[in-house]
């Protein structure tokens, strides 16, 4: 019988050894940043209760949830007749993380008093949605967050943009950087007559990039939004001009010169906040772009004030940076009136970025530095104290295995972009001494196996 080629789930993927060194480079670079900002790093487990996650994403959210049967005969005492979704919550009780965010609202709660707030922290781990594979979409894939809790200050929201910032100019990418507030969404849906139907008008024009405005129209209207609130909204979506100019545009619209005549102090409010917002942004001299998008809706219910995305200026890719400010997320836990805010960056799609773009830098993938030969096993005793020795001074050795053929031993360090190798005998081990060749330049030195600083000189 034919043997198959084992395989791994659709949207999941393998990163070997370059792989591995280039993620770890975007890991490491957001890391530092996070860490100047005064952020320290929790992790939190990869389950969660699935009444924790649950009703926090809205409706297509929970739908994206991977959930987890319960351990032995989870189907042993079900009423198989009961329907799916009754069946479903009695086999599964956890459920892998859909973000980082929700369990970190989990967490503060569960540890309010081991906190000092505002309490300022970063994740860095993996994350898992239902969702259908596509160029840039994956069910497993890492988040890189940031949040800090317990303050209402905009200077938390005029942070997370200067650390968007330093991060993408530190990866050589330009950036957009789009900003709005959900008051003023929730103000927009008031001034359209249809205060009940925030969630409904944002899950829509969440979509544009992906649909099209004339999709849009048409899922808000399958919504139960009538033309004449679409044409009240329709506008704003594609609003454009200076940061003055939008909040001209849209301070007479909430305060009742649209179309309706309503005013909506939530709005109101938004605006308020956007003018303050920029106004630290514009004292920051961000270098990358940063705008107003009235359109951004950033479809998470949770969202209750500023929220951000952030897309590559010179790469086509969805999203690469998102977040917002949430008022009431631990108030679902039974800690409530702690305000928070929080970025998250896709680490995949900054991946694919930085590939697509040739921006990592080179010698990412080098682990070894010097590859001690292996000419003879009797030299061996000689060898392994100087690589112990070099490797206490920070230097990545190997000394190659097996005795046997240089060249064999040649081509393992050239395919493993070793850049020095040393190759040594019985004289060498006789007389003290060791032989370095800096396999790029051709240049070979001989030192006294006591001179660490020179052989230290000569690698670095």
């Amino acid at each position: 019988m034919a043997k198959t080629t084992p395989t791994i789930p659709k949207g999941t993927r393998d990163f070997g050894i370059a792989e591995m060194a280039e993620r770890n480079y975007i890991f490491d670079t957001i890391r530092s940043v996070y860490k100047t900002y005064g952020y320290s790093q929790i992790e939190t487990p990869a389950m969660e209760n699935l009444s924790t996650l649950l009703g926090k994403y809205g409706d297509e959210g929970d739908k994206l949830l991977f959930r987890i049967l319960n351990s032995g005969d989870a189907f042993a005492d079900v009423d198989l007749s009961a329907g799916s979704a009754a069946i479903t919550k009695q086999v599964c009780e956890k459920g892998l993380r859909y973000d980082l965010t929700v369990p970190f609202a989990r967490y503060v709660v569960q540890h309010q008093n081991e906190i000092s707030f505002p309490f300022r922290r970063f994740q860095i781990q993996p994350v898992w949605r239902a969702d259908r594979p596509q160029k840039g979409r994956y069910r497993e894939f890492y988040q890189c967050d940031a949040d800090v809790v317990g303050s209402n200050s905009q200077l938390n929201e005029l942070e997370l943009v200067q650390i968007v910032d330093t991060v993408f100019t530190k990866f050589g990418i330009n950036v957009i950087i789009k900003i709005n507030n959900r008051k003023v969404l929730t103000g927009l849906a008031e001034i359209a007559g249809f205060p009940d139907k925030v969630v409904d008008i944002t899950v829509a024009i969440d979509k544009l990039d992906k649909i099209g405005l004339d999709a849009v129209k048409e899922e808000m209207a399958e919504r139960g939004l009538t033309a004449e609130a679409i044409a009240v909204i329709e506008p704003v979506l594609g609003l454009s001009g200076s940061t003055a100019e939008k909040l001209a545009v849209m301070r007479d619209l909430m305060s009742g010169k649209s179309a309706s005549g309503i005013v909506s102090e939530a709005g109101q409010k938004g605006l308020d906040e956007l003018e303050e917002l920029f106004g630290f942004i514009d004292a920051a001299n961000i270098g990358n772009k940063v705008e107003i998008d009235l359109s951004l809706a950033r479809g998470l219910n949770y969202y209750t004030g500023a929220i951000f995305e952030v897309k590559a200026a010179d790469y086509a890719i969805g999203s690469i940076c998102g977040g917002g400010r949430y008022d009431n997320l631990t108030g679902i836990f039974g800690l409530p009136g702690l305000s928070g805010v929080g970025i998250s960056f896709g680490a995949d799609r900054i991946y694919d970025v930085l590939k697509g773009l040739d921006k990592f830098p080179a010698g990412l993938t080098t682990s070894t530095t010097l590859l001690f030969a292996n000419m003879d096993s009797a030299v061996l005793p000689y060898l392994i104290p100087i690589a112990k020795e070099l490797r206490a001074k920070g230097i990545a050795c190997e000394i190659y295995p097996d005795a046997g053929k240089l060249k064999k031993q040649f081509d393992f360090a050239d395919r493993k972009g070793i850049p020095f190798i040393s190759i040594n005998g019985s004289n060498e081990a006789e007389s003290g001494t060791i032989n370095i060749k800096n396999l790029s330049t051709g240049d070979q030195q001989s030192f006294a196996a006591t001179d660490i600083n020179g052989i230290l000189a000569f690698l670095n």
